[in-house]
């Protein structure tokens, strides 16, 4: 039992320490991080944003009346 639990401690703690070291390495040899500021921005879909397409009338209202009726047999 000892020899069991000191073999799952040495390739634990061996796999850990290989972790650590991947990452350092990754970090020291990977090209610089872009900077924020020089992304272009992209609207999200959570804010509304539909890159200059509109919806339908139809559909809203198809979706708005199936949205309140989800909710109003929820409760």
């Amino acid at each position: 039992m000892l020899y069991g639990m000191g073999t799952v401690v040495v390739f634990l703690t061996t796999l850990v320490l290989a972790t650590r070291l991947m990452s350092v390495l990754l970090s020291r040899f990977s090209g610089p991080e872009p900077k924020g500021d020089s992304l272009p921005s992209q609207p999200s879909l959570a804010s509304g944003a539909h890159l200059g397409r509109s919806v339908d009338p139809r559909v809203l209202a198809a979706v708005t009346a199936a949205v309140h009726t989800h909710r109003a047999t929820r409760n």
